[in-house]
């Protein structure tokens, strides 16, 4: 299993800086996704990885030693493309026998390498067909399996089932977790989809425009957001994020804003008439008895989805608070209720957006 470092690494193109100073460690066999909003960098950061595009500056090292002036052919690391890349003519055999075959391996060591890659992957019945004969899904096993067939130093994935249907995307991402499991090997994945990091990765990377804003495992980054942009880009339906000033009276301390009122606990560094934004999530949020709660709403939008419900609520002054419940609730459109917070899973960010509190509860 391999490791992959990167430090200090810088990208440009003329004048246009993509990468800012990127350091980053890979662990040897770990899932790794680079997630973020498109222009972030991410897909950058994975061509300068497999030596695709140079670096402006900084250091890339894979198992220790530095591979700036090693070519993406000589790397050792095997890269699955979003548009799948088969070659149309030829039989899903012959796209994963291919760059084998070129490279001049014994007939007999392909034959094995493909057949084996073909039954982990379950398209061994396949291997006699043309790209073209093929679901989106198997297309992707295809691609994959033409990875797996190299045996190299780590995989790089870049947004593989962005072209897939909804459902489908679903089962590969099952499919994909299965197969790390089961190989071990270091995979990178780029994606701009957060449920995909979520589900997928050992660790996640969050970037924005060319800068690491947070890593680490997919729950400490959802609970422990450290700014505001990861706490609303990590998460589905995204954090309710609510502009407030912190007061502190005879009673403690309070949040108010345009119709708010959040009572909250003493809390370091929060100084009285400080602005700050205070988050909430979905699931945090519940419906009060008529004349209590911490705010009142208009129901704007509703959408039951039978074990679960969505309501986007609207306040007067105030952004949209989108709420999550389990089960069926009897609310309509334009019906107005009061809202609770949960305050033992609140999260607080002053005014440069950086995190003062998270106080999720275990």
């Amino acid at each position: 299993m391999t490791e992959i470092k990167l430090k200090q690494v810088r990208k440009s193109y003329g004048t246009v800086k993509v990468l800012h100073g990127i350091d980053l460690t890979v662990g040897a066999g770990e899932f790794c996704v680079f997630v973020g909003p498109s222009g972030c960098g991410k897909s950058t950061l994975l061509r300068v990885i497999a030596g695709l595009d140079d670096v402006s500056s900084g250091t890339i090292e894979i198992d220790g030693e530095t591979v700036n002036n090693v070519s993406a052919s000589s790397r050792g690391l095997a890269m699955v493309f979003q548009s799948y890349a088969l070659y149309p003519h030829m039989s899903v055999y012959k796209n994963m026998a291919f760059g084998l075959e070129n490279s001049k391996m014994p007939k007999p060591e392909i034959d094995r390498r493909v057949r084996e890659a073909a039954e982990l992957l379950q398209i061994t019945d396949y291997l006699d067909r043309r790209p073209k004969a093929l679901s989106g899904g198997q297309r992707q096993r295809v691609a994959i399996g033409r990875a797996i067939v190299r045996e190299p130093k780590a995989f790089l994935l870049d947004e593989p089932l962005s072209n897939l249907d909804a459902e489908l995307r679903v089962t590969m991402r099952k499919e994909l977790a299965a197969l790390h499991a089961k190989i071990g090997d270091t995979m990178i994945y780029v994606t701009h989809d957060q449920t995909e990091a979520m589900t997928l990765a050992d660790k996640i990377v969050v970037l924005k425009s060319g800068r690491i804003e947070q890593t680490g495992a997919p729950l400490d980054i959802y609970n422990n957001p450290q700014n505001v942009f990861v706490a609303g880009f990590i998460g589905s339906p995204r954090m309710n994020l609510i502009e407030a000033t912190a007061n502190h009276g005879a009673d403690g301390w309070t949040l108010t804003g345009p119709n708010l009122s959040v009572p909250i606990p003493n809390v370091d560094c929060l100084t009285d008439g400080a602005h700050c934004t205070f988050g909430i999530r979905p699931e945090h949020v519940s419906i009060a008895t008529e004349g209590s709660g911490h705010t009142k709403a208009q129901v704007a939008f509703a959408e039951q989805l039978g074990g679960e419900t969505y309501l986007y609520c609207d306040v007067e002054g105030s952004p949209q608070i989108t709420v999550h419940q389990p089960g069926q609730l009897p609310v309509v459109k334009g019906q107005t209720l009061a809202l609770n917070f949960d305050l033992e899973n609140m999260h607080l960010f002053d005014v440069d957006d950086q995190v003062i509190v998270n106080q999720v509860a275990r």
